[in-house]
């Protein structure tokens, strides 16, 4: 998930009997799957809990063109830099979408990136690793986009309208992600040579457990989550979440050749999924607190690009006062 640790600012769960009237009448909306929109009537936790979310989801986007855009002047081909090239501009993309469904909440743009630029707002953890090697290139589309794609997907369902419809579109460019970074992979292993094998596989390693952490810190661990799903901001827990991309990722992973770092990874015909070992959720929080490889480095790249970028900004303002200002005189002489 590209929201992580979402705080929803509530202590416990309120009964019905606890709550409002306008509570009530919310929760009933909520029950019967009505998607709440802007103009609505929601609890301030509610609202707070979007933006939340819903920027750090947006930030995600924008700080995970970084990694890749590493790698857009060393593609190997022409035809892997323009494939690379419309990625991150669907990223791009993604990003402007989730701002615009979070400003639908009353926050403005510029107060979002604030947040984002003084280290007040976070992104997800796992565009804090460095992308070493074109195979990367191959396990963040199947891996990370695989990993997002299965909390977005579900999100299409989330509670909150504008949300909810920038989900559809976002599913189905990373859909398109997903399968570009298999296709590198498998291409890789059955055309390439024994070193670029071992590029594969080296990047399946390094990848494979921070994408699970994506999803998050196991249920009893995470304090906020039975409000969001309370909600139906969330709809399925952390820990559902994760057994459903290692269940899909694992069959996947056997048709490349390739292994995960998990000597406990195995099926469980019990059960009928995957059982997994122990994530190493230290690493986890170290990195969300902001000691990964790379968050200084993230971070400062942004600050730097958006201070590039105000002569522009300025510029579009000033065209657009003028603008507004002929608009006026126009209007007054007729």
């Amino acid at each position: 998930m590209y929201a992580q640790m979402v705080d929803t600012g509530v202590k416990s769960l309120k009964h019905r009997s606890e709550m409002s009237a306008d509570e009530q009448a919310f929760m009933a909306r909520i029950d019967n799957e009505s998607k709440i929109e802007p103009q609505d009537w929601m609890p301030d936790a509610y609202r707070k809990t979007l933006v939340r979310q819903i920027s750090q989801h947006a930030h995600s986007e924008i700080i995970g063109m970084q990694p890749e855009g590493n790698w857009l002047t060393r593609a190997p081909t022409i035809k892997r830099k323009l494939q690379l090239a419309a990625k991150i501009q669907d990223e791009c993309g993604h990003g402007q979408y989730l701002y615009s469904a979070a400003e639908t909440l009353g926050v403005g743009r510029d107060q979002l990136l604030d947040q984002l630029h003084t280290g007040k707002a976070k992104y997800s953890s796992i565009f804090n690793y460095p992308t070493l090697n074109w195979a990367d290139m191959g396990a963040v589309g199947w891996l990370v986009d695989g990993a997002a794609i299965v909390n977005q997907v579900v999100l299409q369902r989330t509670s909150y309208g504008p949300y909810s419809r920038a989900m559809i579109r976002i599913c189905k460019e990373e859909s398109f992600h997903q399968r570009q970074g298999y296709e590198i992979l498998l291409t890789m292993m059955q055309k390439g040579t024994p070193a670029q094998k071992d590029m594969v596989q080296d990047a399946i390693n390094r990848f494979w457990w921070p994408s699970l952490m994506m999803f998050g810190p196991n249920d009893d661990a995470s304090t906020n989550s039975a409000q969001s799903l309370a909600w139906k901001i969330k709809r399925k827990s952390n820990d559902e979440l994760r057994q459903m991309f290692i269940d899909q990722t694992v069959p996947q992973l056997e048709v490349l050749g390739c292994t995960a770092p998990d000597p406990d990874l195995q099926w469980n015909p019990e059960t009928g999924h995957y059982d997994f070992g122990e994530i190493d959720w230290s690493e986890f929080f170290n990195v969300i607190k902001g000691n990964g490889p790379c968050n200084k480095q993230r971070l400062e790249k942004k600050v730097k690009a958006h201070e590039n970028g105000t002569w522009v900004r300025d510029a579009a303002q000033a065209y657009a006062t003028k603008q507004q200002a002929g608009a006026a005189t126009k209007k007054e002489a007729s």
